[in-house]
């Protein structure tokens, strides 16, 4: 059983031609309400590349928090430690230009009242993945129940936030952009990809993925810096293509080794960039497998 805890959202988006520079007011041809949410967009993405998961997190008392816990349950996700809270349901305000680009500002809501308590029993959980849309302390103690539990910890370092070395010494795969990994590095920012990775792997996570969108993604284990490349698609919406790259990796973890897990979250991530979205592009593992099965690499 994969472990997902972390926020979950209501996702407001609107399709425009550019992105609006400061100040400025931008008209959009379409908006799309839809879930999302980090951790619950993990959650989902776990649950179609066929891995079993139950999600932890905090919904509000709205009528988003009823939504929100249908859309797990109808790809088979346990919610049973799916609380509802007194408050308003996180809400994420996405803008999507006409290259698949966008900017997206998150309202955390009753995401912050996820606590040390909500974590259920590890009893049959392999794999946890947390992300920081939830309190970094929840993220901290989490980490801790499972490292003492013997469960593998997958830490999405995002958004980008200073962590400090015992919090990254609980992470056995840490899983950043390169913002993200620029956030993490402090003095070595700016520095080379593989020098960064080096020094910050000294820092305690046992493997690091770094994505680097249409540039494939870096990982480093077992003291190399390995790469992989890209899939090749037509970029729609990039939204979800992150936390589509790492439910998957995750899910894949579980019976193949992080070369093989990495190549299979990229051709997942390039199909989520395909369609409007961030949950509703999540691939299925039959879809995925074809895109795999039909590239030569």
């Amino acid at each position: 059983m994969i472990l997902v805890a972390g926020s979950i959202n209501i996702d407001f988006a609107v399709q425009v031609q550019a992105l609006p520079a400061p100040g400025e007011t931008v008209m959009g041809s379409a908006y799309l309400v839809s879930p999302g949410g980090k951790g619950a967009n993990q959650a989902v993405a776990c649950a179609r590349a066929g891995a079993p998961v139950q999600f932890v997190g905090c919904a509000g008392s709205d009528a988003y928090g009823d939504q929100l816990r249908e859309a797990l349950q109808s790809d088979g996700i346990d919610t049973t430690s799916l609380r509802r809270v007194d408050g308003q349901t996180g809400a994420a305000f996405v803008t999507v230009g006409s290259d698949g680009e966008n900017t997206i500002a998150v309202a955390s809501g009753v995401n912050q009242a996820l606590r040390e308590a909500d974590l259920p029993e590890l009893n049959g959980v392999t794999h946890l993945i947390l992300q920081l849309e939830i309190p970094l302390e929840t993220v901290r103690a989490f980490a801790q129940a499972a490292r003492r539990a013997g469960v593998h910890v997958t830490l999405n370092a995002a958004p980008a936030h200073p962590l400090d070395d015992e919090l990254l010494g609980l992470v056995d795969l840490l899983i950043v952009n390169a913002g993200e990994l620029e956030a993490l590095c402090g003095a070595q920012a700016g520095a080379g990809l593989e020098y960064q990775l080096e020094v910050l792997s000294g820092r305690g996570p046992k493997a690091i993925v770094v994505t680097l969108g249409a540039d494939g993604a870096a990982f480093w284990t077992n003291g190399r810096c390995h790469r992989s490349a890209a899939f090749a698609v037509q970029a729609v919406d990039t939204t979800g293509a992150g936390d589509t790259f790492v439910g998957v990796l995750v899910a894949a973890l579980r019976h193949m080794d992080l070369t093989a897990a990495v190549q299979r979250a990229s051709a997942a991530a390039a199909l989520a960039c395909t369609q409007r979205g961030a949950q509703i592009s999540m691939p299925r593992l039959s879809a995925i497998e074809r895109l795999l099965a039909s590239t030569v690499r």
